[in-house]
């Protein structure tokens, strides 16, 4: 009978060394064969990259979102979106309403004629500078049953993806969503935009 030489342990080893080698020759392959569709970008230069980081510093399309409790990330954070009007940001009161009872006995006075033009409602779950992250959060809200559209809009030199509810027709619609998407840790804000 031959008697067989190393066994079960060296075989082990030996296996081993050879996978790891055949790993690494396939590694080193895959990152050295170029990529059809990322290497047709052009390249951008290191100043264009530079002034591109410059902008983008201290830049939030969130901010408003954020609330006043939470501190300004920079001076422009502090800056609210532009479609929203003063009497919908989030820190401002309403006018009370007025009693109509009093309106009929003649008591109330006439306050200053303030007519507002038809408007529709909007609640904005997010603002992104990236079209793909505004698609996930256009998702999560899909999951908790919401539908959202995703709108591009130029702002600032920069295009910015809106995640939007509605259009709602009443401003109460537009306050249950809110309530829905923050009692799910979802910051929104009421956007009110003329008919």
């Amino acid at each position: 009978m031959n008697k067989q030489r190393g066994g079960f342990a060296l075989g082990l080893v030996v296996g081993v060394l050879v996978g790891l080698a055949l790993a690494l020759a396939v590694a080193l392959y895959v990152t050295k064969v170029p990529i059809p569709f990322v290497n047709k970008v052009p390249s951008r230069t290191a100043e264009q990259e530079a002034a591109e980081a410059e902008r983008n510093r201290h830049w939030n399309p969130n901010a408003p979102l954020q609330g006043r409790s939470a501190a300004p990330s920079a001076p422009a954070a502090s800056q609210p979106l532009p479609d929203v009007p003063p009497g919908l940001r989030q820190g401002t009161a309403r006018p009370a309403p007025r009693d109509p009872a009093a309106i009929l006995s003649g008591a109330d006075p006439a306050p200053a004629a303030v007519t507002e033009a038809p408007a529709v409602y909007f609640v904005q779950a997010g603002a992104f500078t990236r079209a793909d992250e505004a698609e996930q959060q256009r998702a999560r809200l899909a999951m908790l049953g919401l539908s959202a559209r995703v709108s591009e809009r130029e702002q600032s030199g920069r295009t910015v993806y809106r995640v939007r509810l509605g259009p709602f027709d009443t401003q109460a619609e537009a306050d249950r969503a809110q309530d829905r998407l923050k009692s799910n840790g979802i910051d929104a804000a009421l956007v009110r935009a003329p008919r």
